[in-house]
């Protein structure tokens, strides 16, 4: 097998599609390996790498399955429980806090506003 080709960025053929951009389309991959790279040259380091994919190869995105919502909902779910006080934050809780913020950042007691 020889050595992928190499493109400079934005002037890869037509057929062949990044990942986003196959997904945009409602394709994947399939199994296929790496067609071609897109690099992008930058200065005192190395370039930025973009792996191509061709399209008439590609396959259909698979369907979501009532099966795989209910996991991406729990996984969602656990993404927005709070550790410290088991809530529902009802937003995902950042990994910088890694709990919601009136835990991370709790009021000061009237007692000690007052002195």
């Amino acid at each position: 097998m020889g050595a992928l080709p190499v493109f400079r960025w934005r002037l890869a053929p037509d057929g062949y599609a990044t990942r986003r951009q196959l997904r945009a389309r409602g394709l994947r991959p399939g199994g296929q390996g790496v067609a071609a790279e897109l690099q992008r040259p930058r200065r005192r380091r190395p370039p930025l790498v973009a792996y191509l994919y061709r399209v008439d190869l590609a396959k259909p995105v698979r369907p979501m399955t009532p099966g795989r919502w209910a996991a991406l909902a729990k996984a969602n779910r656990a993404r927005r429980l709070c550790p410290a006080c088991r809530r529902d934050a009802g937003y995902v809780i950042p990994a910088s806090l890694g709990m919601c913020t009136p835990c991370a950042f709790p009021e000061p007691s009237p007692a000690l506003r007052s002195a």
